[in-house]
C-alpha cells in the first residue's frame, strides 16, 4: 500500500507560484510513476501532468504547458509540482496519484493511489 500526502496548496493571486509537494510511503518510490489531476466540484477529474520513473518522461495537458513543472526526488520519495502563471481556471482541488504500471498515462484510471488533495485558489 502506498500513501500519498500533499502539501502547498493555498491562496495566491492570479500571476502568482505556488509549488505543491506529494511525499510517499509504503513502497519503493522509484518503481512509481507519479502524477498530478484536479477536480472542481461537479466536474469529471482533468490529467494535469505525469512523471515517469527515472524523470525521463514528462506529459502536461495542453493548458498547463509552458506554466507548470513537475519533478521529483527519489531520494525524498517526493513529487512536485511547480506552478507559475497561475490562472482564474487552476483554482481547485489537486490530487497526487501514483501508477505501479511501466509508462506514464494521462487517465486516472491508471493509477493505484491517491493523495487527500490540495486546495489551490487564485484570485484575479
Amino acid at each position: 500500500q502506498v500513501r500519498l500526502v500533499e502539501s502547498g496548496g493555498g491562496l495566491v493571486q492570479a500571476g502568482g507560484s505556488l509549488r505543491l509537494s506529494c511525499a510517499a510511503s509504503g513502497r519503493t518510490f522509484s518503481s512509481l510513476i507519479m502524477g498530478w489531476f484536479r477536480q472542481a466540484p461537479g466536474k469529471e477529474r482533468e490529467f494535469v501532468a505525469a512523471i515517469s520513473h527515472n524523470s525521463a518522461y514528462k506529459y502536461y495537458t495542453d493548458s498547463v504547458k509552458g506554466r507548470f513543472t513537475i519533478s521529483r526526488n527519489n531520494a525524498k520519495s517526493t513529487v512536485y509540482l511547480q506552478m507559475n502563471n497561475l490562472k482564474d481556471e487552476d483554482t481547485t482541488v489537486y490530487f497526487c496519484a501514483a501508477s505501479e504500471r511501466m509508462t506514464p498515462s494521462r487517465a486516472g484510471s491508471e493509477y493505484d493511489y491517491w493523495g487527500q488533495g490540495t486546495q489551490v485558489t487564485v484570485s484575479s
